[in-house]
C-alpha cells in the first residue's frame, strides 16, 4: 500500500477535493469577488456623499478590473479547453469588454451627477448580468469538468495578488 505523502504528491486533484481555508478553489475565489463587487455596487447607491462615490468607484474599478484580467488570462482558457466550450467563454469576453468600456467611463473621472450615476447604474446591472451566467451555467460546468480548480484557485490568487500591486503603484 502507497504511502499517504506518495499518494497525495502523484494523485490529479479534481474539483471535488475541498480546498483548505487559505487556498479556495478558483470558482470559490471567483464567486467571494463577485460578492464584494455586488456590496461595493450596494454602498454606492446608497451613497449621498461625492467623495464616498468617488472611493467607492475607484475600488469596483479595481476589483473589476484584476478579476476580469485573471479570468481572461487564466479561468477562461482552462475552462474553454475542458469543456471544449465555443459559446460560454466567447460571450463572457464580450460581456468583460463591455464592462471595461464603462470602467473607463468611470474611473478617475469626478462623479458629476445624474450621467455619472447612471453610467455606475448600468454597469453594476451588466455585471449582475455577468456574474449570474457565470455562477448559473459555467462555475457548474467547470465543477463537474476534471479541472483541478484548487490549483486553478491558487494560480488565480498569485495572480491577484501581482495584479493588485500594480494597480496600486499605478494608481
Amino acid at each position: 500500500m502507497p504511502s499517504t505523502a506518495t499518494t497525495r504528491s502523484t494523485a490529479v486533484r479534481k474539483s471535488t477535493v475541498k480546498a483548505s481555508p487559505r487556498t479556495p478553489d478558483a470558482v470559490t475565489l471567483l464567486r467571494a469577488d463577485h460578492k464584494k463587487v455586488a456590496d461595493l455596487f450596494e454602498q454606492f447607491e446608497k451613497s449621498r456623499s461625492t467623495a464616498k462615490k468617488r472611493e467607492l468607484v475607484a475600488q469596483i474599478c479595481q476589483e473589476l478590473t484584476v478579476h476580469a484580467q485573471v479570468e481572461e488570462e487564466i479561468f477562461y482558457p482552462e475552462v474553454q479547453a475542458a469543456l471544449r466550450d465555443k459559446e460560454l467563454v466567447p460571450e463572457a469576453r464580450v460581456e468583460h469588454q463591455s464592462i471595461k468600456d464603462l470602467i473607463a467611463a468611470v474611473e478617475g473621472v469626478e462623479p458629476d451627477g445624474e450621467d455619472y450615476d447612471a453610467k455606475v447604474k448600468v454597469m453594476s446591472e451588466w455585471v449582475k448580468h455577468h456574474v449570474k451566467e457565470e455562477q448559473n451555467e459555467m462555475f457548474p460546468k467547470a465543477k463537474k469538468s476534471k479541472l483541478d480548480l484548487v490549483d486553478l484557485g491558487q494560480r488565480i490568487q498569485s495572480r491577484k495578488d501581482e495584479l493588485l500591486a500594480q494597480y496600486q503603484t499605478a494608481h
